[in-house]
């Protein structure tokens, strides 16, 4: 028998199957979506098995090495996912498989050293037993941080063929086993061996008393015995030692909710959610894939839809998966499907450990849950019955991926709904240009929820004009509206919300004698000064120094710290307010494990006055005393060179004036704006989506921009800006003459941010409407650059539908 094997080596030439002979004794175990050790030229790699085939055209093929899984890690389906993510996003194939796995599944490798020839090595190299006594092998890695001065005469002892080196093969993954014991005796015995015990045995007896008093006699953790019976580690050893207890090792999983979640029942639906779900459900019952967009301002109780839309699935014994966009919507929203369906669901999301991540996946593969709720990586659950598929915040551009595999979730969640005949719905208070222009087409199928389920109306707006406050006196971060506002709310013992999106203390430090802004040595961007420790960093590559008491220009020390980020907004209100309770969330508080969840669980135990944050703040929380939520500088997102800002801005209010008086109080929303005539906040301020998304369709379609066109992004980066420009030309010149007339290609240009790490960056974007030859193009043009890859550093990506143009 044959196996066709994908192996672990990202190169074009290696992007095909292998064949390889499965050994008589692997037989049983090799099956397609498996991994194995195959050997590749003079090493081991990690394969996945695609096909298994009866013959070979190949003369000689070499035998599988082992094979890691007992049960294939990927199913027929995420196999034929894979295919497609390579083709549509022109990555490796092995690169879509690897997207689908936990990072503690991927294999590492590591080059070591061992005894070849052993009568060689004892006659010509004696001097270096001392390293390899008993056959041992050496990392190559550690032989050089720890016997460097030996290196060369490892390399001759390597020449001569006293000594080889090999790969050796990490499987990555690692069980979490917790010691265990039980008693070697009957119930009987035990008590019976009892009385043989003498006096001094004391610790011992109280063991054994522990286990007669247990109902049945399973196997108990080995700290729990010695927890409940106030002994040593010493004393169980001894037991065991005289055959009294067996001790054992028993896998188990690491618990990423650390308690249950207070249960809940299904809540009575309105009118407008009734008619919502019930179009969800005919699609359940018919195994009818169709995509429904759920279109429900803040409060209209899109979530409960999702629930029992899955509880429909899980009746009917198939499996849900849900998405969120951010970290912080994990806690409550895993919470209220905890409340629902209790152990039936595991989470997937950036905030678990290593192997907290692998024991929620291995839980799913399993089959020991049945709903998923994680970020963008859940969509590849390897679920084999799925019934539904939820993107709850459609909208957001967290959903695409920006390294390769370059997918958006929305495309993996519709291959996925059509493998299964299964609906996929897609929830947003504000979608995306593109999904509600589909659902307008009827693509989609568009569910519109324009009340909130309390029937509270929508909170007020206010748009408050900086300039207007600059010419008043007020240099102020806070206008004297917020400011009297967040009194107010402190008078009343309610809370407040405070979004900035820029975190740090400052956004840029100057000179004011000779206007130099301190910028990052290896990125064209100025540094952020971060209070806390006293040093400026670049959010780009993570280079940070301690600020500079001169300006290392001009030597002035007229240093000046301009704009705002979290930190500083932190200490204003410190000062102005001292008497209020303020917790800051952003990615510099919250980096600690299970710090989000800790925040908001404080602030809705009412420990805090204000929640002031980034955009990790700006959806899905659900707090009952919140009633104002103020938008600091409302400009930030609005005038980024991307053609999206516009409606980013416009979600981003909408969404953040959506956490204020979703409940029995009154809410208010303020928005502090130096362009409060921009249609994105006057729009925003009245929840007008209809009108902003006629006013901006309008813009997209004047600019040939999504979803008049589709778009593609070639980013060129190297060393030298020579080098990228020119590659980047050759390129855009090889577009002009393989595409159509109807294709825009604009550029080579510089992105906005023109170096990163050192390496200047070229881009040209490719405007289309139907261009047959586009993906084969850029195919060719990777291939045809391949070998500048290795030998002089060039990096060639392609994005097709790009979210990130900086």
């Amino acid at each position: 028998m044959i196996a066709e094997v994908i192996v672990d080596l990202a190169l074009n030439q290696t992007d095909k199957p292998f064949d390889y002979s499965i050994p008589e004794s692997l037989q049983p175990l090799v099956e397609r979506g498996a991994r194995v050790i195959v050997p590749f030229g003079p090493r081991k790699l990690v394969g996945f098995v695609v096909a298994i085939k009866s013959d070979t055209a190949l003369e000689k093929v070499r035998p599988i090495h082992s094979v890691i899984d007992q049960t294939p890690v990927l199913t027929d389906e995420l196999l034929q996912l894979g295919k497609w993510l390579a083709k549509e996003t022109l990555c490796y194939e092995i690169s879509a498989f690897l997207a689908m796995l936990p990072a503690a599944m991927k294999a590492s490798y590591k080059k070591v050293i061992s005894v070849a020839d052993a009568g060689l090595f004892e006659n010509e190299f004696m001097d270096l037993l001392f390293l390899f006594k008993n056959g041992e092998q050496i990392e190559w890695e550690s032989l050089q941080k720890t016997h460097g001065s030996w290196l060369k005469r490892i390399k001759e002892a390597l020449q001569a063929g006293a000594l080889k080196e090999h790969q050796q093969v990490n499987q990555g993954q690692a069980v979490k086993k917790m010691k265990v014991v039980q008693p070697a005796l009957t119930y009987d015995e035990l008590k019976q061996s009892l009385e043989t015990f003498k006096g001094r045995a004391k610790k011992q007896r109280d063991v054994l008393t522990f286990f007669l008093e247990q109902e049945s006699p399973t196997a108990i953790a080995v700290n729990e015995v010695i927890r409940a019976t106030n002994v040593s580690r010493a004393t169980i050893k001894t037991l065991v030692q005289k055959g009294f207890l067996i001790e054992t090792e028993k896998e188990v999983y690491r618990d990423p909710f650390q308690g249950s979640a207070k249960p809940t029942i299904p809540l009575e639906l309105t009118d407008e959610q009734q008619a919502a779900i019930h179009p969800v459900l005919e699609d359940l019952d018919e195994r009818r894939h169709r995509v429904h967009l759920c279109h429900g301002v803040t409060g209209s109780g899109k979530t409960e839809i999702y629930l029992q839309a899955i509880q429909r699935v899980l009746e009917k014994g198939q499996e849900a998966i849900v998405l969120v966009p951010e970290i912080s919507l994990t806690p409550q929203m895993v919470e209220r499907f905890r409340g629902r369906f209790g152990d039936e669901v595991a989470v997937l999301h950036s905030g678990l450990s290593r192997g907290e991540k692998y024991d929620e996946w291995r839980k799913i593969h399993r089959g020991e849950v049945r709903v998923v709720v994680g970020a963008r990586s859940a969509v590849f659950a390897p679920f084999t019955n799925v019934g539904i598929i939820i993107i709850d915040e459609e909208h957001e551009t967290s959903y695409k991926q920006e390294e390769s595999p370059r997918y958006h979730a929305r495309d993996v969640a519709i291959f996925r709904g059509e493998f299964h005949h299964c609906p996929v719905i897609l929830g947003s208070a504000t979608p995306s240009l593109e999904s509600y222009a589909r659902a307008q087409k009827g693509v989609y199928r568009l569910a519109p929820l324009l009340k909130r389920v309390n029937q509270k109306p929508m909170p007020p707006v206010s748009i408050i004009d900086m300039r207007e406050e600059l010419r008043a006196g007020n240099r102020s971060m806070f206008s004297r509206d917020l400011f009297q506002s967040l009194q107010e709310r402190l008078r009343k013992g309610e809370q407040s919300v405070l979004f900035l999106n820029r975190r740090g203390y400052s956004t840029f430090i100057m000179c004011r004698d000779c206007g130099h802004v301190l910028s990052c040595p290896h990125c064209d961007i100025s540094l952020t000064f971060h209070r806390k420790n006293n040093k400026v960093k670049c959010h780009y590559c993570g280079f940070e120094e301690q600020v500079p008491h001169q300006c290392p220009s001009c030597g002035s020390e007229h240093i000046r710290f301009f704009g705002s980020g979290t930190q500083k907004v932190e200490e204003a209100l410190t000062t102005l307010l001292p008497e209020a309770r303020v917790i800051r969330m952003d990615v510099d508080t919250t980096r600690k494990k299970g710090a989000h969840e800790r925040f908001l669980k404080a602030f809705g135990r009412g420990e805090a006055d204000i929640l002031l944050g980034t955009q990790m703040i700006a959806k899905g929380l659900d707090f009952e005393k919140v009633t104002l939520v103020g938008v600091l500088a409302a400009d930030a997102m609005l005038h980024l060179p991307d053609f999206r800002s516009t409606e980013k801005t416009f979600q981003l209010l909408t969404q953040v004036g959506g956490r204020a008086g979703r409940h029995q109080l009154d809410g208010e929303v303020i928005i502090q704006s130096y362009t409060p005539e921009h249609y994105a906040m006057t729009l925003a301020a009245e929840h007008d989506y209809q009108h902003f998304y006629l006013k901006e369709m309008q813009s997209r379609k004047r600019h040939d921009y999504p979803p008049f066109y589709y778009l593609s992004l070639i980013t060129v980066s190297h060393e030298s800006f020579a080098r990228a420009s020119g590659v980047a030309e050759q390129i855009t010149r090889l577009l002009a003459q393989e595409l159509t007339s109807q294709a825009i290609i604009l550029g080579p240009v510089a992105p906005p941010i023109a170096r990163i790490k050192d390496r200047y960056r070229c881009q040209c974007m490719i405007k289309y409407k139907n261009e047959p030859k586009l993906k084969q193009t850029l195919k060719n043009i990777l291939d045809h650059y391949q070998g500048a890859f290795s030998k002089e550093g060039l990096s060639i990506s392609m994005d097709i539908d790009p979210y990130l143009m900086m």
